[in-house]
């Protein structure tokens, strides 16, 4: 009897640690996949990227390891070979996490290849998700991977080449030409295809996180491609994610993302609509010469976003240096902006319905269809944005040394330097 009792207990033990193990192994890889620890939460004080930091070096890699299906490997001698040992004269950009150069492999194909720095807070695991993310993606508006290397301590991406810089150094550069009115249309949708594309043709979808004009490349033909997606993450319909780490960069921040880091693709819309009010203004979404606590562009604007359409005058909105416009198109891309800038996140359209919007294709009072306020709900106020971005900004400034932090400026040949955003660079940019 007394062997029965103990073979019994023994069972519901090896039960016991067996339930207990599964449920362990799932929760860390729950966590794993949101990027977050599984022992509490990571030290929220922004880098100068914006986010958390780490100094801890890359790991030796796994012997044979595959990133995702690509298959295309680099060994460290052929890409300090393709760049000329990295050469300053092939140096295309440079920020907070590393180098990009202009390559050519050995089978002549031109490239952009990113050297991580060790030291830069993008450890393993965010370089990992780099390729897996990006590897995933294929579309003529978003950039394409073309291989890697993992070698010792060095960790490098290498992808397509594309020539023309970016939408940051044609909008904002000293002593560019000014963008027309078509070219800075077909710009926008290129980004806007791309962008649906991550969150609603992609499963999981795919949340940028880092959308603003020096992340947006340009070809030769003036195609958008939406590009550097170190700080992407995946995300299921049912997530409801807060993040430990806010990253991204200051004036394209959704005010629910940067104040509590809740996440969703809404936010990624929030972004996509400063960028469309830098088309449509011209300007940057913080003037270098002002306060980082001053009115972001958005606090600006805000109150002409509605009046412009309405008066049909959109003289006090538009780039005074853009000589002419489509009228029609700009009354798009103005209430495409206004939609896509709106302080609560459930009133913001899904990037199809952008896309449709400004290619002509959806009736612009459609724009906020389906949203019903609940009752007894307070809207976010533009007060409320203002007061959490400040605190958000203040936080920042306290973490950070201002000299060297990622608060983005341009010099004086037009060239950003590096900077606090997530990637910010001299020429072509990816991370």
């Amino acid at each position: 009897m007394s062997a029965m009792v103990v073979g019994v207990v023994a069972g519901i033990v090896l039960v016991g640690v067996l339930v207990f193990v599964f449920f362990y192994k799932r929760r860390k890889r729950k966590l794993d996949s949101q990027n977050l620890p599984l022992h509490g939460p990571e030290n929220n004080a922004p880098s100068s990227s914006g986010g958390v930091s780490s100094d801890k070096p890359f790991a030796p890699p796994s012997p044979g390891i595959i990133l995702g299906n690509l298959q295309s490997t680099f060994t460290y001698e052929e890409l300090k070979m393709a760049t000329d040992n990295f050469s300053e004269a092939n140096l295309l950009g440079q920020g907070g996490f590393g180098y990009v150069h202009k390559g050519v492999l050995s089978n002549g194909k031109v490239v952009a290849i990113k050297k991580l720095k060790a030291e830069s807070g993008q450890g393993e695991h965010e370089f990992q998700a780099e390729v897996e993310i990006i590897n995933r993606v294929h579309h003529r508006h978003l950039v394409s991977l073309v291989g890697y290397c993992m070698s010792g301590d060095q960790r490098l991406l290498v992808y397509e080449f594309v020539p023309n810089k970016t939408l940051e150094f044609h909008l904002h550069g000293k002593g560019r030409q000014v963008m027309s009115w078509p070219i800075r249309m077909k710009i926008a949708l290129g980004s806007a295809r791309g962008l649906a594309y991550l969150h609603e043709d992609c499963h999981p979808k795919i949340i940028h996180r880092d959308i603003k004009a020096a992340n947006i490349l340009i070809d030769d033909n003036f195609e958008a491609k939406v590009a550097d997606f170190g700080l992407a993450k995946f995300s299921l319909d049912t997530d409801t994610h807060v993040s430990t780490r806010v990253m991204g960069t200051f004036g394209y921040l959704a005010p629910e993302y940067a104040s509590s880091g809740k996440l969703t693709e809404k936010s990624d819309t929030f972004s996509f609509g400063v960028l469309l009010l830098e088309l449509i203004t011209g300007h940057r979404p913080f003037d270098k010469n002002d306060s980082y606590l001053d009115d972001s562009m958005v606090d600006r604007v805000k109150p002409l976003l509605a009046q412009a359409p309405e008066d049909g005058n959109f003289d006090a909105l538009v780039d005074p240096k853009l000589q002419e416009y489509d009228f029609s198109e700009m009354t798009r891309m103005v209430t495409c902006a206004a939609a896509c800038v709106h302080y609560s996140a459930r009133r913001r359209p899904r990037m199809s319905q952008i896309v449709r919007a400004l290619e002509g294709n959806l009736p612009l009072e459609d724009l906020n269809e389906g949203f019903t306020p609940s009752h007894g709900s307070s809207e976010y106020s533009s007060s409320q944005y203002k007061e959490d971005i400040k605190k958000f900004k203040l936080l920042a400034l306290q973490s950070i040394d201002i000299s060297s932090s990622g608060f983005s400026a341009v010099n004086s040949d037009g060239v950003q330097n590096p900077s606090s955003s997530s990637t910010e660079g001299r020429q072509q940019l990816k991370r």
